[in-house]
């Protein structure tokens, strides 16, 4: 892509202090863009903006609870203050791994707060998103789902598979607005929260399920986040990109 294809546009990242947003983060700070990095801990969302805005990146953090609908919208009005609109919203903030079990084993308080997160904060951003992306050329939102939500058998994966529907359906309803909304589905992605609490065996079991035989990377998800909010994708709306190294394929 073009070295000035993020130039000055604004990005919104949530789950922005660390993991995937910050790395997105990063990824698109460095092109140019102005990011707002929102995360439920504010201090880890304060931290991150302050480490990528040393090279002079215009990138900010603030505390967001996406599950929180006064509070997302208060933080689209900062955004609006400070920028005027807004043209890349990426919807990564999750609850994850811990939560891949049956709903019986967790329970229905648990399962309430992981469709809280995954499911209507995805839908409380994108809504409260939607008035200050409409009309600005390229706008772009970004759902993160997961590999688990072609299996969809467990909490995470069902709530996963609701991303999937809701990039569907945003697709359709915001494309006369100039809006395009994609997902991506990452498969295991070895980061260092990762690694640490996923056991040796399940590694062993996913990597010898993969069509491609080595470890999936932060940066292949950051370049699908690249490619899906750029002119290169812009073609392309309602789908979901599964970045999994061909595991699903082994179903």
């Amino acid at each position: 892509m073009a070295d000035n294809e993020f130039q000055d546009k604004v990005a919104f990242i949530t789950g922005g202090g660390r993991g995937f947003g910050k790395a997105f983060g990063a990824a698109l700070s460095e092109r140019g863009a102005r990011v707002v990095l929102a995360d439920i801990d504010g201090e880890a969302a304060a931290s991150a903006a302050a480490e990528l805005s040393a090279n002079d990146a215009d990138v900010t953090g603030l505390a967001c609870d996406v599950a929180d609908e006064s509070g997302v919208a208060a933080a689209m009005d900062a955004v609006a203050a400070r920028h005027g609109g807004l043209d890349i919203l990426v919807n990564n903030a999750g609850l994850h791994a811990a939560y891949n079990r049956p709903f019986t084993e967790l329970g229905l308080p648990t399962v309430r707060r992981v469709f809280d997160v995954n499911v209507l904060g995805t839908v409380v951003c994108t809504m409260a998103a939607h008035p200050l992306m409409t009309g600005r050329p390229g706008a772009a939102v970004v759902n993160i789902s997961s590999s688990a939500a072609y299996a969809n058998h467990t909490v995470y994966g069902v709530s996963k598979l609701a991303v999937r529907g809701l990039t569907m359906s945003f697709a359709r309803e915001f494309a006369p607005d100039g809006i395009r909304v994609n997902a991506i589905a990452p498969g295991l992605i070895l980061t260092d929260t990762v690694r640490a609490q996923l056991p040796e065996a399940d590694l062993k079991r996913v990597l010898g399920q993969q069509i491609l035989t080595r470890e999936g990377s932060e940066n292949d998800i950051v370049e699908a986040l690249l490619y899906l909010a750029s002119s290169k994708s812009a073609f392309v709306t309602g789908e979901t990109l599964r970045v999994t190294g061909g595991f699903a394929l082994s179903a």
